[in-house]
């Protein structure tokens, strides 16, 4: 049995040598970095029941293993009959170890999980250097078990980095090992 190294050590090691040869940074401190990385679902149904608010936020706290936030919404809207205020989804912001952690876990354990996975789209950054992944099911995680889920809702994870273009963050991902789909 293999023990692998985390990822934040993985950083250090490697991806900051390989990032510096490939970019040429003068100093170590410009290599980019991971700074957050953000869990979100949004819930419209929450809205007219406060259960299905409380279930997720639980599930949400689970996965990210620190205490998942209730968002509320921030407008009235009438054609949704929504008013300022009810509950609408819930989200957690991961830093430090926690992230690092998170990261890996969606690496090795949960990508795999997905039904004929190929690789996540390469094209999903926002120009400066964050990155938007989709995933259509909570109970990807090992932490849900098929009974606790009551409504099946997905999830947005951001990953929010300190590079200043795509490149570089596309880079970061695939050298920590962000299995990106091949452009043939």
């Amino acid at each position: 049995m293999t023990v692998t190294k985390s990822l934040k050590t993985k950083y250090n090691e490697e991806v900051k040598k390989a990032m510096m040869e490939k970019f040429g940074y003068k100093n170590e401190h410009q290599v980019p970095a991971l700074h957050k990385i953000v869990l979100n679902m949004g819930v419209g149904e929450a809205s007219h029941n406060s259960k299905i608010a409380d279930s997720i936020q639980a599930q949400l706290t689970k996965i990210a293993g620190q205490y998942a936030v209730v968002t509320k919404a921030k407008k009235s809207i009438a054609s949704y009959k929504l008013r300022e205020g009810m509950p609408v989804g819930a989200m957690v912001t991961l830093r430090g170890e926690r992230m690092y952690d998170f990261l890996q876990k969606l690496i090795c354990v949960v990508l795999p999980r997905i039904r004929d996975f190929r690789g996540v789209s390469a094209k999903s950054f926002d120009g400066r250097g964050n990155y938007t992944l989709g995933l259509k099911e909570q109970s990807l995680f090992p932490e849900i078990t098929f009974e606790e889920v009551d409504l099946v809702k997905g999830m947005n994870v951001s990953i929010i980095t300190t590079a200043n273009t795509d490149d570089e963050a596309r880079e970061l991902l695939r050298l920590l090992g962000m299995p990106f789909k091949s452009t043939k």
